[in-house]
């Protein structure tokens, strides 16, 4: 999933990017608000984590720009105001959640996923398909109640396209949300990807439940 981080406070933005990325999310980050406005407005992100006290742009002005120009991406607000009025003004704006610092990296991890299920209408922290089960919350893969071993990426890539079931998922919007590093981008790589998650379910006699449509994508029809 790909995030945006916006955080003026360098040492925070670093930790947290590299709690992030260590979780498997695909991050931009920055520590100015008109910037941080700017890349909301002109990328699409599943989460922005947006601090509300930010150099050009304050958070509130940014969420209030975003919700103006229709950007559906879910927000979480961090903040070091405490006050309930200062949470309901946030919520009332437009944002999806809010977090007062300091608070821990397990609580951010949980809230992020939180609204990544939403952003894709997925209610709960399972999905299932037959006898194959994800758990979101676990980033786990069972085949009937066996589990069945994923390299993080390869989970990632299974997890996206099932959250998508139903939708065909190009290539290309597979890269942005999977891969962190440009370097990491071969002509082949994700198709590589999904031939290694495809031998893996052959080895469990299961069929993998990701399908190719030629020349546009991947898909996995509805749960």
């Amino acid at each position: 999933m790909k995030l945006l981080l916006v955080e003026d406070s360098k040492r925070l933005r670093d930790s947290l990017a590299l709690g992030l990325r260590k979780s498997g999310y695909v991050v931009d980050l920055t520590g100015d608000g008109s910037e941080g406005c700017w890349m909301a407005l002109n990328d699409d992100y599943d989460v922005i984590v947006l601090d509300i006290m930010l150099p050009g742009m304050d958070g509130l002005s940014i969420l209030s720009k975003l919700r103006e120009k229709q950007v559906n991406s879910c927000v979480l607000m961090l903040t070091a105001r405490d006050k309930v009025e200062n949470r309901v003004e946030g919520l009332s704006k437009g944002a999806d959640d809010y977090l007062v610092k300091p608070f821990a990296m397990d609580e951010l991890l949980a809230r992020i996923d939180a609204l990544c299920r939403r952003s894709y209408n997925v209610r709960g922290s399972k999905i299932s398909f037959g006898a194959l089960s994800l758990d979101l919350s676990k980033r786990s893969v069972s085949v009937d109640g066996s589990e069945l071993t994923l390299k993080p990426r390869e989970y990632r890539i299974l997890e996206y396209i099932a959250m998508r079931s139903g939708e065909i998922v190009s290539k290309t919007d597979i890269e942005s949300r999977i891969y962190d590093d440009n370097a990491e981008l071969r002509s082949n790589v994700v198709e590589s990807a999904i031939s290694s998650i495809r031998r893996k379910f052959d080895a469990v006699g299961y069929p993998c439940p990701i399908e190719t449509r030629r020349g546009l994508g991947y898909t996995i029809e509805n749960a």
